[in-house]
């Protein structure tokens, strides 16, 4: 049903206040299961490679990473069910339109997650600064998870403990860390060009 109105109710029906004139009220889309992930790598015949968000809470972030990984032919997304942002207007607006591409699992628990991930052959890499190899050194061209910690305190300790491997990316500035989204967009792409 198309109903016209004044901007004013735009406006205030608005999350984003950027609604371009038009808004459409639909259901919130639903999350994925892992299994849909796994078998989504399968049904290309590729590797898996999956985005694991540990608690990142800023919405632009969430959008933005889940647009990446979009892009980077990633088969899903994954975040925790708690102190996390979850797939809002804003994380769609900000991934513009790559959640209705790509699948986005809720779980109740990320280290049990990773660990059910191992079982199936899938490799984890976590990111943090004081990663015992480079990134570049990392294998990415087999069955790969790559977990992005929160923007404030990386990945938890049980994550941290979890993972197979813990990579970090070069810092040549003064700064010693990126935005959760542009880590993850460089691991990402790093996995792009070696399974090329």
């Amino acid at each position: 049903v198309v109903v016209e109105c004044d901007r004013k109710k735009l406006d205030f029906m608005s999350r984003t206040h950027s609604h371009q004139g038009v808004i459409a009220q639909a259901a919130v889309r639903e999350y994925a299961s892992v299994d849909d992930i796994l078998n989504a790598a399968r049904e290309k015949g590729e590797p898996p490679l999956i985005v694991v968000c540990d608690e990142l809470s800023d919405p632009h972030n969430l959008g933005a990473v889940i647009r990446t990984a979009e892009c980077a032919g990633a088969h899903g997304v994954i975040i925790p069910k708690r102190r996390s942002a979850g797939l809002t207007a804003v994380v769609a607006k900000t991934s513009a339109g790559a959640v209705s591409h790509i699948p986005v699992a809720r779980v109740p628990n990320l280290p049990a997650l990773l660990k059910e991930l191992k079982d199936e052959g899938v490799w984890v890499f976590g990111t943090a600064a004081d990663g015992d190899r480079v990134l570049y050194d990392a294998d990415l061209k087999g069955p790969a998870a790559i977990v992005i910690g929160s923007e404030g305190d990386g990945m938890g300790r049980l994550v941290r403990e979890t993972c197979d491997f813990l990579v970090r990316i070069p810092m040549k500035g003064k700064l010693n860390s990126l935005n959760a989204s542009a880590a993850a967009a460089i691991l990402l792409y790093e996995a792009v060009r070696q399974r090329l």
